[in-house]
């Protein structure tokens, strides 16, 4: 009797009401749905909130001393292209001076990470309720994805002068040329052309956005995590 009921019910809601509410009602009586309650708004806030303590977190991890130099995840090595290079030196002595160089290089990230915050902060000020939307029903780097394939182009543009400054700074090219001078000193070995301030800037990003996404993944998964009340309702299981 009370499953008829209940069908006839239904029945006078789907002839009563358009179709989008009356999924809405029955989902809404079932007790289905209720995350999808919150408003694009509050949506929108709370994923901004999260990309915003996310990418502090990130710059702040990656911006300090051994920041990527002591992440294995995000430590920068001699390019591959340049591995016969870095081998070829070692063999003749010079391996202090290879381990310096890529000391050189993380120093150079590390600098660099610390001008990164704003320029993802103007990125996250950019986002769509539309994008906020699918970010937020995403997978847990979502956000992560959508905001490195949006704004690559630009951050690399933004990011060069600061990673060649400081690669300047704490003698980084200086280094390379050194070093390759030294290695075309070696007797019938080929000269190696590359890009050292390109491939540092390319890494640091990458580093950073590895880290940015670990700190997405945190406040999706993990409740300790979500350090405001707005991050606490809008990621709630």
């Amino acid at each position: 009797m009370k499953i008829r009921v209940f069908i006839v019910c239904m029945m006078v809601m789907l002839v009563a009401v358009p179709a989008s509410a009356q999924l809405d009602r029955i989902f809404k009586g079932l007790g289905i749905g209720q995350k999808g309650d919150l408003s694009d708004a509050k949506i929108g806030s709370g994923l901004k909130e999260a990309l915003k303590i996310g990418t502090e977190n990130a710059v702040g991890l990656t911006g300090k001393t051994d920041g990527y130099f002591l992440n294995e995840a995000i430590k920068i090595l001699m390019p591959e292209k340049l591995r016969t290079l870095e081998k070829g030196l070692r063999v003749v002595g010079y391996g202090p001076q290879v381990d310096q160089f890529v000391l050189s290089m993380n120093r150079a990230a590390e600098q660099a990470a610390r001008a990164a915050k704003q320029i993802f902060w103007n990125a996250i000020g950019e986002m769509t309720f539309e994008d906020v939307r699918k970010i937020w029903s995403g997978n847990e780097t979502a956000a992560t994805d959508y905001f490195k394939g949006k704004t690559t182009d630009r951050l690399t543009a933004a990011f060069r002068p600061v990673v060649d400054k400081a690669m300047n700074e704490v003698g980084v090219t200086r280094q390379y040329k050194e070093l390759v001078g030294k290695y075309e000193s070696i007797p019938f070995v080929k000269k190696e052309t590359f890009d050292i301030d390109g491939y540092v800037v390319t890494k640091a990003l990458d580093g950073l956005f590895h880290v940015v996404g670990e700190e997405e993944r945190k406040i999706r998964t993990n409740p300790q995590a979500r350090v405001t009340d707005l991050l606490k309702e809008v990621f709630k299981k």
